[in-house]
């Protein structure tokens, strides 16, 4: 086969593919041009004429002049049918209107939470969902025996690693912050949000999957007033910088002393229930007229979490705080029931774009 004949071949080949797929009177328009104009290719080949021998003229000439001919016939009844086509479409009627994505709520309050501490000068480390029992449990001063792991005992793997116990779907962002302390030297400041889960039943305020972030620092000079101007100001620049905070005893095992973390209700906007059901005669629907919010948990990291990751306890101190952002969303935007973030209800979810 001569090189004519291959270029003829591809040339028709592909005239007849690509009429397939013309839908328009533009892209009829393009198509004409590239096959039937001054620089196409079959303008191309009947430049190639003159160079042929005297016999070859005659044959070439006439199966150009045919292609070309089959080609602009072709292309008319293609017209034909566009045009038909185009006639019966209503251009003047209104569009279908697209309908955009946009964040989902629990990841614009992170990103929120996320930004603002940020600004403190905390870093955002991710880390994976699966983990270790030591890192998710022994590195966190919850050893084997201790009672706080029915609290915390999740989803198992049937893995297991040397010295490091079974594999498990972590039930706290904390084990991310145990490598990045086993990696790093202080001074530190580190965020670590995340989904995490537990063996909670499902419920409005439950479920056995949700998301977490949660923060620490680490220097020499730490102390708690350090812990509570990070969570005041974060709370303050979140929610309203009339909300106050209170902190109130409570246990961790990784944390000692530690605190629960409450602000005042953002609904009432003040701490003296008295106060407000006497002006407005009504309860308040969040706080119950208790005129506060658990919103966190915090602490000072205990002495043991830090030598686990090979800290000098008696050099260096640090505090830690952890919240669920589900919580922090219901509590901002007055949403009563946990189950409605992932039934991926538009109707809900287009209240927060």
């Amino acid at each position: 086969m001569s090189e004519m004949d291959k270029e003829y071949k591809i040339l028709e080949e592909n005239f007849d593919k690509e009429c397939q797929v013309v839908f328009s009177s533009r892209q009829l328009e393009d198509l004409r041009v590239k096959y039937l104009g001054r620089k196409s290719a079959l303008a191309q080949l009947f430049s190639k004429i003159p160079e042929l021998t005297l016999q070859e003229k005659g044959v070439w000439g006439r199966q150009l002049n045919i292609l070309k001919q089959k080609i602009t016939t072709v292309l008319e009844e293609k017209s034909r049918a566009v045009k038909d086509e185009e006639e019966t479409m209503d251009l003047t009627f209104p569009s279908y209107g697209k309908e955009m994505g946009s964040t989902h709520v629990l990841s614009a309050v992170s990103e929120s939470i996320c930004s603002i501490l940020q600004r403190l000068g905390f870093v955002v480390v991710e880390g994976g969902e699966i983990e270790d029992e030591w890192h998710n449990f022994a590195a966190l001063n919850i050893p084997l025996e201790h009672p706080s792991r029915d609290v915390f005992d999740t989803f198992y793997l049937n893995v297991k690693e040397k010295n490091r116990g079974k594999y498990l779907l972590r039930s706290h962002t904390s084990p991310s912050q145990i490598r990045v302390m086993r990696e790093s030297k202080p001074p530190m400041a580190v965020i670590s949000p995340g989904r995490v889960y537990r063996p909670d039943e499902v419920d409005a305020t439950h479920s056995f999957m949700f998301h977490q972030i949660e923060g620490f620092a680490i220097d020499k000079d730490i102390n708690f007033s350090h812990l509570k101007g990070v969570l005041l100001h974060l709370v303050q620049e979140f929610f309203s910088s009339d909300v106050k905070l209170r902190l109130r005893p409570h246990f961790f095992p990784f944390t000692e002393p530690s605190a629960e973390v409450d602000i005042s209700c953002i609904i009432c906007q003040t701490p003296n229930s008295e106060l407000r059901t006497k002006n407005s005669g009504s309860k308040c629907s969040v706080c119950k007229d208790k005129g506060w919010l658990e919103i966190l948990g915090c602490g000072m990291i205990h002495p043991n979490v830090l030598e686990a990751c090979e800290i000098d306890s008696k050099q260096y101190k640090g505090f830690a705080f952890g919240m669920g952002v589900e919580r922090i969303a219901m509590l901002k935007y007055g949403i009563n029931d946990i189950r409605l973030f992932y039934e991926n209800d538009v109707r809900f979810l287009d209240q927060f774009t």
